[in-house]
Order: C-alpha cells, then structure tokens, then sequence
C-alpha cells in the first residue's frame, strides 16, 4: 500500500538522492533510504511499489529541486546579451554545483537508466523537455546561434559541472567563472 504523506514521501526521496551520491545505486535499498531519513525500518517499502520506482520517482525530485527561482525564469525570458547570458549560465552552474549529491545522484541515475528502459525513458523525456524550454527561450532572447548554441552549451557546461563535482582539482571557481564567459562567447557567434 502506498503512503499518501507527501512530506515524507519528500523525505524518503532526498534520503534517496543522499544515498545514491554516497553509495552508488546498488547501495540504494529501502532499508538505507529509511535509515538516511531517520525514519522507521520499512517505511520506503510503503511508498515505493518497488525499486524500480524509488529510481524513477528519485528522478522526478532531483528536477523539481533544480527549478530555478522566479527572478531567473523572468530573466530567462527576457531579451538577452552575451553579457546576460554568460550571467543566466553561470547561475545555472552554481545552482546545479550547488546541489552536489543530487548531481551526483542523477549520474547513477543516467548509469542505471542503460539497464532499465523506464528509468530511460524519463530521463530522456526530461532533458529533452529542458533543452527544447531553453531553445525556446533563445530564439526568444534575440541572440544568433540557434539551436546549436543551446546544445553547445548544454553539453560544456554539463562536463564543466561533472569535472567540478568529481574532480575538484582541475577547476577552481575563477577558473570555472571564466570558462562559463568563453563557452558562452564561442557559442554565441557576432557581437551579440
């Protein structure tokens, strides 16, 4: 039977996301989702029909977490520079930097998606809904580029955000800022 608190649910869920980015998906069990929620042995079992669904509902909370605030949606929405824009990116990298285990999560979440077709199925389902919002928002915003420039970015500043979370060494803030302003810059093609 399925529980119906929607705070615990909540609950059991970044207990998940913690769990994933500590221990990886096969140390996922309702039992380690419980005991990182200080809740009660067999309580995850009462919200998730299965595992399958922990992975995919744990899916759904790490994009609900990552929604930006109202003040970037309406800047998003608003007629860009490459100045403004480099602003919007670096944001998004810093809110996504932010959440470290829910990034982390998300790539043992991509990792198990290649064994489990519905896990799959989400994820595609959401990043493309992202990159198409984003797209829109460009052609939008007046800036030349196109599509290509969305998924240009898309795609450097995702590796910028994995080698920050995993490989803290490479890039310091500084550096990560700047190269946020000249992925934007090539992307973004004239003197926009």
């Amino acid at each position: 039977m399925v529980r119906t608190n929607p705070e615990r649910r909540q609950a059991l869920l970044d207990a998940s996301i913690e769990v994933l980015a500590r221990d990886g998906a096969r140390g996922l069990t309702f039992r380690a989702v419980d005991k990182e929620a200080g809740v009660p042995a067999g309580t995850a079992s009462n919200y998730f029909a299965n595992r399958d669904d922990l992975l995919v509902q744990v899916g759904h909370r790490y994009y609900e977490r990552l929604i930006p605030g109202d003040e970037v949606i309406a800047q998003s929405r608003q007629r860009q520079t490459r100045e403004s824009m480099t602003g919007l990116m670096t944001e998004v990298v810093e809110r996504v930097t932010d959440f470290r285990t829910g990034y982390l999560a998300i790539l043992e979440l991509r990792l198990e998606a290649t064994r489990r077709p519905e896990l799959q199925d989400l994820l595609t389902e959401r990043v493309r809904a992202d990159l198409d919002f984003n797209i829109a928002n460009y052609r939008e915003s007046g800036l030349p580029g196109g599509e290509d420039a969305v998924v240009l970015l898309y795609l450097a500043l995702n590796w910028l955000i994995l080698d920050r979370l995993t490989l803290p060494g490479i890039f310091d803030e500084k550096r990560a800022a700047d190269l946020v302003r000249i992925a934007v810059e090539r992307a973004i093609p004239g003197h926009a």
